[in-house]
């Protein structure tokens, strides 16, 4: 719907827009967010790739129990899922006391948390367009290079990848825009400090004390959400028409 997006820009503070994002607040919750939403992206690709292609792949029974558990992120409410980490890696949670007594690391309300928190909320997102990559990709190739003495690891890593690429760019880059934009688990898990404030908590606790910084970072975010739905417009299309 328009009506929002119009009201928002209607809002914008106009000269005084590079003033408000040159605050030192806004700046580190802009560079806090990017930080973040990289390591999840990166935490995602390290766990989502290996776990999109046994969802692609094996046929071993509960398959589809796993595929429900790794996309339930994406129709779970953020805030349950804030919930259901502090529950899990809290300091009395199942992980979170093992985590402590062993390593002395807590992550609730830290910089890590909000990592956490965005791995959880956006790497369904990776999972999901890897997975169909994986699906879509031509077994004929990675059989030939197996037949000429390939290993599995470097077939997958010669071959597969390569195949996949433009799927893992596209779910990669997806990924990053949902970590960035993520604001319910975040706040659950890692709460609103200097440390955890990243920019979408920024816009709710300056909706109340600077609303024009408010509208400032939320331009930020649509440019950013705008240009990737732009970016990857060409993937969706080029992905609808080859089925």
């Amino acid at each position: 719907m328009p009506g929002p997006l119009a009201g928002l820009l209607a809002r914008a503070p106009g000269r005084g827009l590079p003033s408000l994002l040159a605050a030192s607040e806004i700046l580190d919750a802009l560079r806090l967010s990017l930080v973040c939403a990289r390591a999840a992206t990166a935490l995602s690709l390290v766990c989502g790739v290996p776990l999109a292609w046994v969802l692609a792949r094996s046929h071993m029974r509960g398959i589809s129990v796993l595929r429900a558990l790794v996309t339930l992120p994406l129709v779970l409410p953020p805030v349950v899922g804030g919930v259901a980490l502090l529950l899990a890696f809290g300091r009395e949670g199942i992980l979170g006391r093992l985590l402590d007594e062993w390593t002395g690391i807590t992550l609730p309300f830290t910089t890590a948390g909000v990592i956490v928190a965005e791995t959880f909320v956006a790497m369904p997102f990776l999972v999901i367009t890897v997975e169909g990559a994986f699906r879509a990709a031509d077994r004929g190739l990675e059989e030939a290079a197996a037949t000429l003495g390939a290993s599995r690891l470097t077939v997958f890593r010669t071959v597969t990848i390569p195949l996949i690429a433009p799927s893992l760019l596209a779910g990669g880059v997806l990924c990053w825009a949902r970590a960035l934009g993520e604001f319910g688990a975040t706040i659950t898990f890692a709460g609103n400090n200097p440390a955890t404030r990243t920019m979408p908590l920024a816009v709710y606790l300056a909706l109340e004390s600077n609303p024009d910084a408010a509208v400032a970072l939320s331009l930020v975010l649509l440019v950013v959400s705008i240009a990737v739905l732009v970016g990857l417009r060409d993937r969706w299309l080029s992905t609808g028409a080859s089925r």
